[in-house]
C-alpha cells in the first residue's frame, strides 16, 4: 500500500468519525422524540400497567414509556401553566377528572384522535377516555355477624342492628354517597349531591367511624386486625384480603365506583403519541389482563370476553354487580366539588 494511499485513507477516517460524531445528537433527538411520559399511581397499578400496557406498546411502536409518579392533579396544573411538562398523559378519578376538566387542564377529544370505532357508548367523558374502575363497597368481618352482616349503607348506618366499630374513607366524594343512599335516596337520583341532607345523614354515624382512613393499607389494617368489624373500603383492597384468607365479605350492593380516566395534558407536544398510547391501552384484551391483575373492572365491555366467569364475578363492573352499583357521576358533582371537599373537611373538624 502507497503512503499516499495511507494518508487518503487516514483522512476519509477521520471525515467518517467527525460526520459519525456529528450526527449522534440528531440520533439521540430523534430518540428523545419517541419518549412517552406517564404519570403513575406507583406500586402494584405500575407493574400491571408496566407488564399489560406500557411493555407491549413499546414493542408495538418503538415509544419508550417512561414514568412519574405518583398521580399528582397539582403537577397537572403547574405544568399546563407553565409549558414544562413533566408528563404526557394520566389517569385521573372522577372528582380530578371534574377539577382538571373545569380548569382546562386536559386536552380536548374528537375522533381524529381516537376513531369512535376503538370506543363504546359512554367511553368518553369530560375529554378523557374511562379505562377501569374500582368499587367503594361494604366489607365486614363474618365472625362479627354469623348470622350476614349490613347489605346497604342504610343497615350499615343501623348501629342497632349491626353494633361494632366502623371506618370509612377520609373522601366527601364517595362518602356522601354513601350517606344519601342510607338516608334512602334512590342511586338514580343521587346526583348531584343534596349536601345538607348527606351532611345530616353523617351527624348521625359520626360517633360510630373510629377512623376515617386515608389510605388503602391503612384500611386493610384496619380490618384485618380486627380494629374495626365493618368498613366501608376498595373492593380492591378488600379482594387482596380475601385472597389472603382473611375472614371478610364483600358486598357489591350499592357500591360506589370510581372511574379511572385517561386524560392527556394540555399543550404537551407529545400528545399524538399520548393520544396513541390511551387507544392501545384501552383495546380489550390487553384492557382485561391489566384490570384483572389488580381486582379493577374494565370500562370496555369487550374486555370481559378475555376473562373467566369467576374473575368476572369479583369486579365491580361486571355486568350483575354493575345493576347493583351506582356510577360517580363527574359532570353532575362538578359544581359543588370545591364547596363539598371545603365542608366536608371542618365537618370532620367539627
Amino acid at each position: 500500500m502507497s503512503k499516499t494511499r495511507l494518508r487518503l485513507s487516514r483522512r476519509g477516517l477521520v471525515k467518517l468519525l467527525t460526520a459519525g460524531a456529528l450526527a449522534l445528537p440528531a440520533v439521540r433527538r430523534a430518540r428523545a422524540a419517541e419518549v412517552l411520559y406517564v404519570n403513575t399511581w406507583g406500586g402494584p397499578w405500575e407493574e400491571a400497567a408496566r407488564a399489560h400496557l406500557f411493555t407491549p406498546f413499546t414493542a408495538a411502536t418503538g415509544i419508550e414509556i417512561r414514568t412519574i409518579s405518583p398521580v399528582s392533579f397539582a403537577k397537572l396544573a403547574a405544568q399546563v401553566r407553565t409549558g414544562a411538562y413533566e408528563f404526557d398523559v394520566t389517569t385521573l378519578g372522577v372528582a380530578e377528572l371534574g377539577r382538571a376538566s373545569q380548569a382546562n387542564l386536559v386536552d380536548a377529544y374528537d375522533a381524529s384522535k381516537i376513531p369512535a370505532s376503538s370506543l363504546w357508548p359512554g367511553a368518553v367523558t369530560l375529554n378523557g377516555i374511562n379505562s377501569h374502575a374500582f368499587a367503594n363497597i361494604i366489607t365486614y368481618r363474618r365472625e362479627k355477624f354469623p348470622n350476614g352482616g349490613p347489605q346497604s349503607w342504610a343497615e350499615f348506618w343501623d348501629t342497632a342492628k349491626f353494633p361494632g366499630p366502623r371506618c370509612l374513607q377520609n373522601y366527601a366524594g364517595r362518602v356522601l354517597a354513601f350517606a344519601l343512599m342510607a338516608d334512602g335516596v334512590e342511586p338514580g337520583k343521587l346526583f348531584p349531591y343534596d349536601l345538607d341532607r348527606g351532611f345530616r345523614s353523617l351527624d348521625r354515624i359520626k360517633k360510630d367511624i373510629r377512623v376515617w382512613w386515608s389510605q388503602s393499607p391503612q384500611s386493610q389494617q384496619l380490618i384485618r386486625d380486627g380494629e374495626v368489624d365493618l368498613i366501608g373500603m376498595w373492593n380492591t383492597s378488600a379482594q387482596q384480603l380475601v385472597d389472603q384468607n382473611v375472614p371478610v365479605e364483600l358486598v357489591f350492593n350499592q357500591a360506589v365506583i370510581d372511574v379511572a380516566t385517561w386524560v392527556v395534558a394540555r399543550g404537551t407536544p407529545r400528545a399524538k403519541n399520548a393520544w396513541r398510547f390511551i387507544e392501545f391501552a384501552i383495546a380489550p384484551e390487553r384492557l382485561a389482563k391489566f384490570a384483572q391483575q389488580n381486582n379493577y373492572g374494565p370500562m370496555n365491555p369487550g374486555a370481559f370476553k378475555f376473562l373467566t366467569p369467576e374473575v368476572v364475578r369479583r369486579m365491580p363492573t361486571a355486568p350483575d354487580n354493575l345493576a347493583k352499583a351506582v356510577v360517580l357521576d363527574a359532570e353532575k358533582l362538578l359544581p359543588e366539588l370545591d364547596t363539598m371537599a371545603k365542608r366536608f373537611e371542618r365537618w370532620l373538624s367539627s
